[in-house]
């Protein structure tokens, strides 16, 4: 067959929409796996003694079930299985969940509208996949159960990155960095980039770089690391960050400088350049990041963006230091890193504290 005789336009257009259908088929069969879970779960709870949602069921009830669906319908159907069906019911039962798919239910023909729809503060609307809700579900705070599941949808992390987000610990330290009167809208809308603050985490958690916790490594090494896991630093990053540079020399008055990682965040149109620091931060630090700043803002950035954010990248920071060090509207931040996954349970600990204190002083304000 002479493949001159096919017009190329329209094998494009044929294969786009295969392609689309396929996505179409497995998105519809994805979404409908998952309520169908949800129902099962229902049914079995249902069937419990008056419907109690006892921490305990019948092991051979569930077992015998098990065997008789797996015989009719093969994989799928274990008792490992049914029991996290009947937990996920459990779970999402306490939200008001929006309506189920139907066997009429009309596709969009753009597929983000079909899977990525964004859901509303009170009300959830089963968007992912199963083994997503395989996270979520175990996720006992429901605020934060909320937020992963918005920021799963909105940034479309794969299960592997949402539970690596989650096992970073990135709500607490989020809600940490942030103003305390702000922390409730982490649950209702997600990480929202509205301004330079929010760009930022404290710590960043850096364990994928697989670098081992010890003194003798240095500031080339962390930079080297970081750029070998460019996608995994962006994801640390958070929402909107472009990668331009490493080491972006700039000069005047005979003198060369560099910056270590230069960024721009297409959210805040800004560029947010980086300096790594291997040690403890101290004041001249900053004042060299004042410069890297103050450089960029006025031989650099265009009219029309915003101000340069600069972050120090540190292994330890004093907020006294820093705040005492910059002036009250610098658009400079540091913070930490760890190259290890932090203790959930001391940042939640520490988020726990920091909000009665809020409410405390909230209170006598008032």
């Amino acid at each position: 067959m002479n493949n001159k005789l096919i017009n190329s336009n329209l094998f494009d257009k044929i294969a786009n929409l295969i392609e689309l259908s396929r996505k179409k088929i497995s998105a519809m069969a994805n979404l409908t796996m998952v309520y169908t879970y949800f129902e099962i779960g229902k049914m079995i709870v249902e069937d419990e003694q008056d419907g109690n949602l006892r921490a305990e069921y019948a092991k051979s009830v569930l077992k015998e079930l098990s065997a008789k669906l797996s015989e009719k319908f093969e994989r799928g159907f274990s008792e490992r299985n049914l029991r996290n069906m009947r937990q996920f019911y459990i779970t999402y039962s306490q939200v008001q969940i929006q309506q189920k798919p139907s066997a009429d239910l009309q596709v969009s023909d753009n597929l983000k509208d079909v899977i990525w729809q964004k859901p509303s503060a009170k009300s959830s609307t089963f968007a992912l996949s199963w083994s997503h809700y395989l996270v979520l579900m175990r996720i006992e705070n429901p605020e934060e159960r909320r937020f992963y599941e918005i920021e799963a949808l909105n940034q479309q992390w794969s299960e592997p990155q949402l539970s690596r987000q989650y096992h970073s610990s990135l709500y607490q330290r989020l809600a940490l960095s942030r103003n305390k009167e702000e922390v409730l809208k982490l649950s209702q809308e997600g990480h929202t980039i509205e301004k330079s603050s929010d760009i930022i985490k404290n710590p960043l958690t850096l364990e994928f770089l697989g670098l081992q916790v010890k003194p003798e490594y240095s500031e080339l090494d962390l930079e080297t690391a970081i750029l070998g896991k460019l996608q995994n630093f962006l994801l640390e990053l958070g929402k909107g960050f472009l990668f331009e540079a490493r080491q972006k020399r700039f000069s005047f008055d005979e003198e060369h400088f560099y910056v270590d990682l230069v960024f721009y965040n297409r959210l805040l149109q800004c560029y947010v350049i980086i300096d790594l620091k291997t040690d403890k931060l101290v004041h001249q630090d900053l004042g060299q990041m004042q410069m890297y700043v103050n450089y960029y803002d006025r031989h650099v950035k265009l009219p029309h963006e915003k101000p340069t954010i600069g972050i120090l990248l540190c292994k330890e920071k004093k907020d006294t230091l820093v705040e005492l060090t910059l002036p009250k509207d610098a658009n400079i931040y540091a913070s930490e890193y760890s190259l290890y996954l932090p203790d959930k349970k001391l940042l939640q600990a520490r988020l726990n504290q920091w909000i009665n204190e809020f409410e405390n002083e909230k209170g006598e304000n008032e």
